[in-house]
């Protein structure tokens, strides 16, 4: 995990950023560490992000899925889950972002342990998710947005997956999600969809963007990044620095959205 923001004497609202809960899904570790590299060599020179960590902290946690992101770099490069082992059943991990206690393993989610969905023998049963869900609730006071990234589909989601109902902020969730979208379309033409996960994308109980946004993190996030379908999770290299760079640009809109409606 790294903490970047400047030093305070008191406790300033801070971002959680992960990258890499699903292990295949490389493009989006390379997202976290382009956001650390930027953060650090623009803060000074670029009035935007300077301002951003002067004002707030950014936790940003660059492989959630450690182990699984391992596998897929030794094993199968397909590789989805966690590699936790269940007692009785010989199919190994669950998916991390079916775990979390938000409609735990209902919509879009699977029971068997050998399904890529599977949610877990219990919510936050994956050490992983529980480290992650006890760090944002001890920090719940100060974390004001989660964004969580994803590939591939180019969307921008915001709750809920769990269920059709719209989450009580959903306007102000879909224009700022349209907003950063455009943000990022301005450099490469790429096109983004926003809108709730279960009508967007597909319906999937136990998401982390769900979760954090129950506990109370009004602004709450996930990217699907590039592409559309065409390289999937193999996108190549000549694609990961432009994909990071568009992106940037729609967490930077997210970010000064978060920081101009904090007080």
């Amino acid at each position: 995990m790294h903490l970047l923001g400047k030093k305070s004497s008191s406790s300033k609202p801070a971002i959680f950023l992960d990258c890499g809960i699903h292990a295949r899904e490389w493009i989006s570790p390379a997202f976290c560490q382009w956001f650390v590299n930027e953060a650090l060599t623009t803060y000074g020179s670029d009035a935007q992000m300077t301002s951003l960590l002067d004002q707030m902290d950014v936790f940003v946690l660059p492989v959630f899925n450690v182990d699984g992101y391992h596998y897929t770099h030794t094993n199968n490069r397909m590789w989805r889950k966690t590699r936790s082992r269940k007692s009785g059943s010989s199919c190994i991990g669950a998916d991390p972002n079916r775990n979390f206690d938000a409609g735990w393993c209902t919509l879009g989610a699977s029971s068997n342990p050998c399904s890529d969905t599977y949610c877990g023998a219990t919510p936050e049963s994956e050490i992983e998710v529980k480290n992650v869900a006890n760090f944002i609730r001890k920090n719940k006071s100060v974390i004001k947005a989660y964004l969580t990234i994803h590939s591939y589909s180019q969307l921008l989601l915001f709750p809920y997956s769990y269920t059709y109902d719209l989450a009580a902020t959903h306007n102000e969730l879909m224009s700022i999600a349209e907003g950063a979208s455009s943000a990022l379309r301005s450099l490469y033409g790429t096109r983004y969809t926003s809108g709730p996960g279960a009508t967007t994308i597909y319906p999937a109980a136990g998401g982390s963007d769900d979760w954090a946004y129950d506990l109370g993190v009004k602004y709450s996030f996930t990217f699907e990044l590039r592409d559309t379908g065409r390289y999937g999770f193999l996108l190549p290299e000549s694609q990961i620095k432009p994909t990071c760079e568009e992106t940037m640009l729609a967490v930077k809109y997210i970010a000064a959205y978060v920081q101009k409606n904090l007080y």
